[in-house]
C-alpha cells in the first residue's frame, strides 16, 4: 500500500485520515491535522475562518467608532489639546480589541461563535486564555497591516502558535474515538 500519488509508504496520519473519511466524508478528513502533541483535531475550512475573522473585524471598528464618537463628543467642548484627544483615539485602536479579548479567553469571539470555530493552541489545543487579548488584536489590527504589506511585497517567516479548528466536527473525531496519533482509532486500529 501506497499513498497515491507517490512512491512511499503512507504514514500514520494518512491511515487515519483514510478511516476518517470512511466515517465522516472526505471533507473533514482533508481537514484532519494534529497538534504538536499529537492529538487529532479537524481545521475550520477557509470561509468559515474568513468569516470568524471579517465578523470580530467589524465588531472591532463599530466599537472603535463608538469610542471615537464619545471622545469626540466629550471633548468638544473641554479644553483638552489636540493631542491629547489623538492620543486618546489611537489608544482606542489598540486597547479595544485588547478589551474585546479579554471576554473571549475561551477562543469562542463573537465570530468563531457564528462560525462554530474556536482558536486554540497549535501546541496542544487548549484555550487560549491570557492570550486572547493579545490574539484579538492580532487579528483585527496586526493582520489587516500584515496582508497590506504581504500586498504591496515581502515575505514572513514564523510559526503558529494559534490554529482556528472545526469546533463541531473535532468533538465529533474526539467522540468517534480519534483522540490522538500515537493510539490514532477506535479501539487502536
Amino acid at each position: 500500500m501506497s499513498v497515491i500519488g507517490s512512491d512511499r509508504p503512507p504514514s500514520r496520519l494518512d491511515v487515519l485520515k483514510q478511516h476518517v473519511e470512511h466515517e465522516f466524508g472526505s471533507a473533514i478528513a482533508q481537514r484532519l491535522d494534529t497538534f504538536e502533541d499529537g492529538t487529532f483535531y479537524v481545521t475550520a475550512g477557509g470561509w468559515a475562518r474568513l468569516l470568524s475573522w471579517f465578523v470580530d473585524f467589524v465588531v472591532y471598528l463599530f466599537c472603535a467608532f463608538a469610542g471615537f464618537v464619545a471622545v469626540v463628543l466629550a471633548t468638544r467642548d473641554s479644553e483638552i489639546s489636540d493631542n491629547a484627544a489623538l492620543l486618546t483615539i489611537l489608544g482606542l485602536l489598540v486597547g479595544v480589541p485588547v478589551l474585546y479579548g479579554l471576554f473571549f479567553g475561551n477562543g469562542r469571539a463573537l465570530g468563531a461563535v457564528l462560525t462554530g470555530t474556536r482558536l486554540v493552541r497549535a501546541k496542544n489545543g487548549h484555550r487560549i486564555g491570557a492570550a486572547a487579548p493579545w490574539a484579538m488584536l492580532v487579528r483585527t489590527v496586526l493582520f489587516p497591516a500584515l496582508i497590506a504589506a504581504m500586498t504591496v511585497g515581502g515575505a514572513v517567516d514564523g510559526s503558529l502558535s494559534r490554529v482556528s479548528i472545526d469546533d463541531g466536527a473535532t468533538r465529533r473525531l474526539h467522540a468517534a474515538g480519534f483522540l490522538r496519533l500515537d493510539g490514532y482509532g477506535p479501539a487502536g486500529r
